[in-house]
């Protein structure tokens, strides 16, 4: 996929080491979502974006591509933690198979 000249790049990139994913935008951090994983559920704990960075949606990304990988993973359930990834399960109830059972 090409991007042309003036389009930002984005990247997420799910940190292991730091227990935390990252949202990049042309190099530069945006957004952050921690987490805590004990082998069978990801707790994901705070979202929070760079406050320059805030009203542009990247916490909503930034957790849409966590939970995508997850999901993806296929072994793991979510734990939202964080008030506002609880929140996006609420906007997303096709997701709400992934939330661990309470």
């Amino acid at each position: 996929m090409t991007h042309p000249a003036h389009a930002p790049r984005f990247d997420l990139r799910n940190e292991q080491d730091a227990a935390r994913y990252t949202l990049t935008r042309d190099g530069v951090l945006v957004s952050v979502l921690d987490y805590r994983d004990d082998g069978r559920t990801i707790a994901l704990t705070r979202a929070f974006t760079i406050p320059t960075f805030r009203g542009n949606g990247y916490a909503a990304d930034i957790v849409a591509g966590a939970v995508a990988e997850i999901e993806a993973r296929g072994d793991r359930r979510i734990d939202p933690v964080c008030w506002y990834v609880s929140d996006w399960f609420e906007a997303h109830p096709d997701k709400a198979f992934l939330r661990r059972g309470r």
